[in-house]
């Protein structure tokens, strides 16, 4: 191969290299700026709308200006913490199972099962748990809208827990049955706790996948423009204010939406920094030990 050969393959390969290393900048350029560009169009519109009131006050009355989505802001707090009581422990031992005790059979019809879980768009979700938790009472609820994104949550959480177990070495396991331990107690006190921060961001990210669900809600927990006592009342949530806002007439409306908006993808963002922030700081302890 001669001399002039060679140095027309080298140039093809640096031009190569630099076309691609081109497309790769620019298409990360267009992802990061798409949300940059949201941020910018939402604390635009909706950052004018934040106060104190917002966070403290309820809807005011059909014509009057002012008021706040305090009732929202809580109820979706609620139901959050509902939909974690349900899918966080379902999905946690379900992903247990599959790691540490499933053969070949059942754990590919659950990874089956959970996968297709996981697609099942969110409006198929809702009309399940309307049909189950709010056609046989009469009535929507903060319960029937937990159970909702509840479902939703379990494959998630599920699946990242089969994920981040089988991430944990084997010889942990062998060391503490050598020890005289049992296959739970090794699970418990070894194998779970080893992998315990990158299950936590799991399950964080699950959360924040559903707080901004829409659909589920307006078939069950429904809506409330005032304080909802107790689980078994329709409750408020900020999804749900956020559509109604929008779609109303009125401007006041539609400016409370995306100051109500900004405040729900400042709460998805933050728990990812947190989740970022938990995932760093747990290899940077399996670094140093």
């Amino acid at each position: 191969m001669t001399e002039r050969n060679l140095d027309a393959k080298l140039l093809w390969r640096k031009t190569t290299n630099l076309v691609m290393l081109s497309l790769t900048g620019l298409c990360a350029l267009v992802a990061v700026s798409a949300l940059f560009f949201i941020l910018g169009y939402l604390v635009y519109h909706g950052g004018k709308d934040i106060s104190w009131n917002f966070f403290t006050k309820l809807p005011t009355p059909v014509g009057e200006s002012g008021g706040g989505m305090a009732n929202a802001i809580v109820g979706s707090g609620k139901i959050l913490f509902l939909a974690a009581l349900i899918g966080v422990p379902i999905g946690l031992l379900g992903g247990v199972y599959l790691a540490e005790f499933g053969g070949s059979t059942v754990p590919f019809v659950v990874r089956y099962t959970a996968d297709l879980l996981n697609g099942v768009p969110s409006i198929v979700i809702g009309i399940f748990a309307y049909t189950v938790a709010v056609m046989p009472v009469h009535h929507f609820s903060t319960l029937a809208g937990g159970l909702a994104l509840g479902i939703m949550m379990i494959p998630i959480v599920l699946r990242s827990t089969e994920e981040y177990l089988h991430g944990v070495p084997s010889s942990m396991r062998e060391a503490a049955m050598a020890l005289g331990a049992s296959k739970w107690r090794t699970i418990s006190s070894v194998v779970l706790p080893a992998a315990s921060r990158a299950i936590m961001s799991a399950v964080l990210l699950s959360l924040a996948r559903v707080a901004g669900e829409t659909a589920p809600l307006l078939f069950t927990a429904f809506g409330n423009r005032f304080w909802s006592p107790g689980w078994q009342q329709p409750t408020a949530s900020l999804p749900v204010m956020i559509y109604t806002y929008a779609v109303g007439p009125y401007e006041d409306w539609h400016e409370q939406a995306w100051a109500a908006g900004l405040v729900l993808l400042s709460l998805v963002l933050l728990i990812n920094i947190l989740v970022r922030t938990i995932m760093s700081r747990g290899m940077s302890a399996q670094r140093s030990q």
